[in-house]
């Protein structure tokens, strides 16, 4: 153990020997005193992002510390005054580019909140179908255009549980269909100005960096649409590298499950010996079932049914408290969810000549594990249940709770063995069927105890979804048809689905990746040390020495490919505020258009596949069972890809 220690503290330390002997070298070759400071600051910045000897927040927070510290320290350096005026050092915190990415995040959650998200997710899965060359187009295309509009860590997030669903049913393997989503996800976010992190931050740093730009210079900023040709190209290349040339660049790894998940049917099986089974069946005009009310063959044939679906009715559900109980009627055409042990379940479906599903077809939205699933509750002293059977309470109409078993002591009641007709006594375990909205209202309920927590806590409001697509739309009717801030606009959008009672403000603060946040603020103060100090003058004026006889769109292509290393080892937003004021003058020395070469910046620092450091890659790589050398193979190709698809659209569209 303690060997393993040394190496793991041997590797950074010679790194950081081999930063202080580069650092000292190119500050030996720098024009002054003030930019010898700024070089040492930034290869400090790389060297803590590269090896990660602190969390990218902190690292990011520290050097905006140490900038202000400049200040009081400037004698004992040689200064005359600190790289950065402190009454601009927090400045980060309230800029466009931080609200705007504030903003972003509550309206993709509260989007998500009114359950419009997890019927996109529905849809996907009936139009899919079974094969690999359907579905990831169809999951990659949609991921991506939700990707435009918020977070692509948020967008992945929310497609990951639609994607393993996918794979159970269809015997896909997670990585064959991870990748390609998350890969979109990231390609998704060059689609508008809103889309990445560096987007949003770019039109902030065009502005900052005319503030030192002689008039015929002067960059207009981009509008929201602006990279779109760009993007959409870039979403439509990777799903075809991946539709043809997945097969031989995705591995076909199955991820081990999670062990211990109480909402799975292994765990009920091992702890109550209870080998459940759920299907979807339907009932044709000449089965048995038709007219029989549910308590007449329940009991006898020993199944439950959690859910039905009547199409000729206005294709409604029935689902617990929604109106499924013991008196309800089957009829022909009916599909009906049906639990009990597996044996029982084939039987019953035998016995009345039901079409069983292959998959979870109809019923997919409301049997899917992010709205239902199994659950155990327990009886306390002095509940009011107490002394009462569950066909006294009509526990499943009353409560919403399906009972599958109960447990007392050392016997496991099923509902074939009296279960139902069983009065409770306190410290009864039921084992039971339910939606988790019903679950997380009853854990409000002084009759009962949830002892399931593991479950999502989805409060969904499907009620406020009107609400959220006005104030989505409000807020992208501004940023098209108005001058107004970007900031400003996506707030708007934001408060109005917090004072429209879509998200609480709670709830909206939980929603920003305040890491994010801090990260972005923190490197802002070193961009712009970078700029006034005079360091990206210089390293442009040494770079275009170096290349500056070539073709502008080589010096573009350099920048690119120069913007993809520094994404490959430090945050997409920490590369775009180090290589903005560098593209700008860059530019201009070569008599190139600067906002175009600000942009293929901004949009490079998307160019993040090849080794798993972006939050979709790490976010993606346990589920999918990823390799760090599945990444080469697969984002390898990607990456250049990348930088041919988007060079030869830049000069289309610019």
């Amino acid at each position: 153990m303690e060997r393993l220690q040394h190496r793991s503290l041997l590797k950074p330390a010679l790194a950081g020997l081999a930063f202080l002997a580069a650092t000292l070298w190119i500050a030996s070759l720098a024009p002054s005193l003030e930019v010898k400071w700024v070089i040492a600051i930034l290869m400090l910045t790389i060297y803590l992002f590269v090896f990660e000897i602190v969390e990218v927040d902190v690292a990011a927070a520290s050097i905006m510390v140490v900038l202000g510290l400049t200040t009081l320290f400037a004698p004992w350096m040689g200064l005359s005054e600190g790289l950065v005026d402190n009454r601009e050092l927090f400045k980060g915190f309230s800029s466009n580019a931080v609200i705007s990415i504030i903003a972003v995040m509550i309206i993709g959650a509260g989007l998500d909140k009114t359950g419009l998200m997890s019927k996109v997710a529905g849809f996907i899965l009936r139009v899919g179908g079974r094969t690999e060359g359907r579905i990831i187009p169809t999951i990659s295309g949609t991921v991506a255009f939700i990707s435009s509009f918020m977070q692509n860590v948020g967008a992945a997030a929310l497609f990951l549980p639609v994607v393993s669903r996918i794979s159970a049913r269809t015997g896909l393997p997670m990585s064959r269909l991870l990748m390609p989503m998350g890969f979109c996800a990231i390609l998704g976010g060059t689609m508008t100005m809103v889309g990445s992190s560096p987007l949003i931050l770019l039109n902030d740093l065009i502005l900052a960096s005319n503030e030192g730009l002689p008039e015929q210079h002067q960059m207009d900023t981009f509008d929201l649409f602006a990279v779109t040709p760009i993007g959409v190209a870039l979403v439509l290349s990777g799903i075809v590298y991946f539709v043809l040339a997945g097969r031989f660049v995705l591995p076909a790894r199955q991820a081990s499950a999670e062990p211990g998940n109480p909402n799975t049917l292994d765990y009920y099986r091992e702890v109550y010996g209870l080998d459940l089974d759920v299907a979807e069946v339907t009932v044709p005009e000449d089965s048995p079932l038709v007219g029989l009310k549910l308590d007449d063959f329940e009991a006898r044939d020993r199944v439950r049914i959690i859910a039905a679906f009547i199409g000729e009715e206005g294709e409604r559900f029935k689902i617990g408290r929604d109106g499924l109980a013991r008196d309800t009627e089957i009829r022909a055409g009916m599909i009906l969810g049906v639990i009990g042990v597996r044996e029982h379940v084939a039987a019953f479906v035998e016995k009345y000549g039901l079409r069983r599903a292959e998959e979870f077809d109809a019923l997919n939205e409301v049997l899917s594990a992010q709205r239902s699933g199994l659950a155990e509750v327990a009886i306390p002293p002095r509940s009011n249940l107490i002394g009462k059977s569950a066909r006294d309470l009509w526990l499943r109409k009353s409560y919403g709770l399906t009972l599958l078993a109960l447990h007392r002591g050392e016997k496991t009641y099923l509902p074939g063995e009296g279960a139902r007709d069983v009065p409770l006594q306190a410290g009864d375990t039921l084992i039971v069927w339910t939606t988790w909205s019903n679950l997380a209202y009853l854990e409000q309920s002084p009759d009962l105890v949830i002892i399931t927590q593991e479950y999502p806590h989805e409060d969904l409001r499907p009620h406020k979804v009107g609400w959220a697509l006005l104030f989505f739309g409000v807020a992208l009717s501004m940023v098209l048809f108005t001058d107004i801030k970007l900031s400003v606009a996506l707030l708007t959008g934001a408060m109005g689905m917090v004072l429209s009672g879509v998200l609480s403000m709670e709830e909206a603060y939980r929603a920003v990746s305040w890491k994010t946040v801090f990260l972005l603020a923190s490197l802002i103060p070193l961009g712009l040390a970078v700029e006034t100090s005079g360091t990206a003058e210089w390293i442009a004026t040494e770079t275009v020495r170096m290349i500056g006889h070539m073709p502008a769109w080589v010096i573009q292509t350099a920048i690119a490919v120069l913007a993809t290393f520094f994404t490959l080892v430090m945050s997409n937003v920490g590369a775009t505020v180090l290589l903005v004021p560098l593209a700008v003058n860059i530019a201009i020395q070569v008599g190139a258009n600067p906002a175009v070469f600000a942009l293929t910046v901004a949009i490079a620092t998307s160019n993040s596949f090849l080794i798993p450091t972006h939050q979709v890659n790490a976010l993606i790589m346990g589920p999918g069972g990823y390799r760090v050398p599945d990444f080469m193979k697969a984002g390898g190709i990607m990456t250049v890809l990348f930088i041919v698809v988007m060079m030869v659209m830049m000069q289309i569209v610019f």
